[in-house]
């Protein structure tokens, strides 16, 4: 492998953990011809994720987390209830200095274009609709962060392009949320593609072993819905 100094690195193998739009510029053409699965990279396209983050100057939510019905705001997470628990010296863990909230907005298509202080204003509104106590509050501090390439979109499929840990190159493994886990892009999809990964390494050494554990099972509606509830 060279690297842009110019250095070169040799390896058994290499696990590739880099977003698909990444790995299609490193690999050279001669690898994705040797791999039909390689070539297919530029057909999975990607969604933006944009993160809006408040600084209030008094608390205005109790709960860790909320979810938004009908709004561009989708997620809301009382960040300083969350950094308290774990890191009381983390900025926006003492309540008595305020509260910071942060934003989610998966598929943020249609912010891409829109200004700071258009998205600002817009998801300001709207958590002040939805939690009473931020009327009154004042906002101190607002970030806008745009990720336009947080994801690959899970259009209707996509599956039949992803790639599995395991290349037909010898040594050549991939990791990441766009490859074939079973799961959509998220984090816990990026973990199973990492386990899976490392499983595939060592199988073709000659050391089998498994790190990926059985999926829980299902409870609830959800049982219901699959028709495997005792109930």
């Amino acid at each position: 492998m060279r690297f842009d100094e110019g250095h070169e690195e040799a390896a058994d193998a290499y696990i590739f953990a880099v977003p698909h739009t990444a790995l299609a510029e490193l690999l050279p053409e001669s690898l994705k011809l040797a791999d039909p699965s390689l070539t297919n990279l530029d057909k999975i396209k990607v969604s933006p994720i944009t993160g809006v983050h408040f600084w209030f100057d008094r608390p205005v939510m109790r709960d860790p987390f909320v979810t938004l019905l009908d709004t561009t705001t989708q997620w809301i997470f009382n960040k300083t209830v969350l950094y308290s628990s774990s890191d009381s010296n983390r900025e926006g863990s003492n309540a008595a200095q305020g509260q910071y909230l942060q934003l989610v907005i998966s598929a943020s298509y249609d912010l891409l274009q829109k200004s700071r202080q258009e998205i600002i204003d817009l998801c300001l509104k709207e958590v002040r609709q939805a939690l009473p106590a931020a009327r009154d509050a004042q906002l101190t501090k607002a970030t806008v962060i745009k990720e336009t390439s947080a994801t690959f979109s899970p259009e209707p499929g996509v599956d039949r392009w992803r790639p599995k840990q395991q290349t037909s190159i010898p040594g050549l493994f991939l990791a990441g949320d766009w490859t074939d886990t079973g799961w959509p892009a998220t984090m816990e999809g990026a973990v199973r593609s990492g386990y899976l990964a490392a499983e595939a390494l060592l199988r073709s050494a000659g050391m089998p072993r498994q790190f990926l554990q059985p999926d829980l099972s299902p409870d609830g509606f959800v049982a219901m819905w699959l028709g495997k509830s005792h109930v």
